[in-house]
């Protein structure tokens, strides 16, 4: 084999030595010392109809992916910061059951769960002074950083009490925590990485506030060319209603589409 190798490139040799997955299925590579096999062998396919307000889709779930986005403490629970500033958290609660319902059947279908929640730094260096005015418009309120009076967790700071998901909805290890710093997931994230090294390109939306980063991170989304998909009964905003209508008109019109949770239930069963 040696005096071969001399002769020809390692291409033309028979791969006898084992081959190793580098990377993440399916977009993993499969090597030795002398072979990369770049084919990237996809997932075994599983495909579903699924109804929404426009279309009837089909897709593969070996392709999709659930993106839950900011179903925190800090806007959710009723000792939280948007509570604290004297916003009614109720509507933004509406999400916890259907998705209480929806994420283990999704996990069943090893559709990966993507948890998509602002986690600042504590020292807020990568945080503008223009989205710091949004959460503290006087400078003397309580902001990003700053500790909630009822239990001192500073306000959506990474590993706190206050941007912790909210305790009735489970997370798995199987899941995929995503910190992010904007009202889109993707902007100075990893997430987009993530989800091509998992080849995911059909993403479920869901969380709050629907008409602001529920929706901006769909727009990015649309914009990177996934297709998506808003779960309208597992998204809310604490926002007027003109806006969640606003919503589900432009994510209809321009973005992808809109579907509940009882459909994926029914497409996967």
């Amino acid at each position: 084999m040696a005096g071969i190798a001399r002769f020809y490139p390692s291409f033309l040799l028979p791969m006898n030595a084992p081959l190793h997955r580098l990377g993440i299925a399916p977009t993993a590579w499969q090597v030795n010392e002398s072979w990369a096999d770049l084919t990237r062998s996809p997932l075994p396919s599983e495909i579903i109809t699924l109804s929404t307000a426009t279309k009837t889709l089909r897709l593969d779930l070996a392709k999709a992916a659930l993106l839950v986005i900011d179903l925190q403490n800090d806007f959710c629970h009723p000792d939280g910061w948007l509570a604290h500033i004297g916003v009614d958290v109720t509507p933004a609660r509406r999400p916890i059951a259907p998705l209480q319902q929806l994420l283990p059947e999704l996990r069943s279908h090893h559709v990966p769960i993507l948890w998509v929640n602002w986690g600042n730094r504590p020292d807020l260096l990568n945080i503008s002074a223009s989205l710091r005015h949004v959460y503290n418009p006087t400078g003397t309120g309580i902001g990003l950083g700053d500790p909630l009076p009822k239990n001192a967790a500073p306000v959506l700071t990474k590993g706190s009490w206050a941007a912790a998901v909210v305790e009735e909805l489970t997370r798995e290890s199987t899941d995929i925590e995503v910190d992010k710093y904007r009202m889109s997931g993707f902007w100075d994230t990893p997430l987009d990485s993530i989800l091509k090294n998992l080849g995911r390109t059909t993403l479920f939306f869901a969380g709050v506030n629907v008409d602001q980063c529920v929706l901006c991170t769909l727009q990015d989304a649309n914009f990177l060319g996934y297709d998506c998909i808003l779960l309208q009964d597992c998204a809310a905003t604490t926002s007027p209603d003109y806006c969640a209508q606003a919503t589900i008109y432009n994510v209809n019109q321009c973005f992808g589409f809109v579907s509940r949770s009882a459909d994926l239930l029914a497409a996967l069963t």
